[in-house]
């Protein structure tokens, strides 16, 4: 299967790709930090190109140089939480890009690239674990990115659209913050879930560790 991975220089999007790879699928990888990018796909013998997703006309390029999909993965994501009085507009810009305009820019140039029986998967969150102070636009990013993935599945009934809801998951995302939640998952457990949901009949939602 051909495999593009966005975001695959954070934890969980390495962590996929990685399951991917020992599952047998060919991968594209993409991120923003080309040293670690570059080192993660000699590792694992997949072909890579940087691209910042909150630029429409990158994930365009990205999505044209690749052959067509059997899956793609968003995987990338930013939270930087603050207060809403002190909402710095860079900081917003960072976090919409990252957890909604980057996916949306990725099924808007990526779902016509999908093979019959295609499968995409945008990592979401739980809204009772993200309404909190300080997350206002990580929540509402996440949100929004759960009502463009209903509408999609709308519009493209041949493809499988699956939004991954985690728990908690040990990344450096949580440096932001300052501390890892107790009880966090490791990006493994998210990353065999979606390997494991792959291998299956195609479902809206995937919620992980229920």
């Amino acid at each position: 299967m051909n495999t593009l991975i966005l975001g695959a220089t954070g934890g969980i999007g390495a962590a996929t790709a990685r399951a991917f790879a020992a599952a047998g699928h060919t991968l594209t990888l993409s991120g923003r930090n080309e040293a670690v990018l570059t080192a993660l796909a000699a590792e694992l013998g997949a072909a890579h190109r940087a691209a910042d997703v909150g630029y429409e006309s990158h994930v365009r390029a990205l999505l044209e140089g690749v052959p067509p999909l059997d899956t793609l993965v968003y995987a990338a994501g930013a939270a930087l939480p603050e207060p809403l009085k002190d909402a710095d507009p860079t900081h917003v810009r960072a976090v919409w890009n990252a957890n909604y305009f980057g996916a949306l820019w990725a099924m808007k140039h990526g779902l016509g690239r999908l093979n019959a029986g295609g499968r995409v998967y945008l990592i979401g969150a739980r809204p009772e674990l993200v309404t909190a102070r300080g997350f206002s636009q990580y929540a509402a990013s996440k949100a929004a990115l759960a009502r463009a993935a209903e509408v999609a599945r709308l519009e493209h009934r041949g493809v499988g659209i699956t939004l991954v809801l985690p728990p908690a998951v040990d990344t450096p995302l949580w440096a932001q913050v300052g501390r890892v939640p107790k009880g966090a998952v490791t990006p493994d457990v998210v990353a065999q879930a979606i390997a494991a949901d792959r291998a299956g009949p195609a479902q809206p939602e995937l919620t992980i560790g229920v």
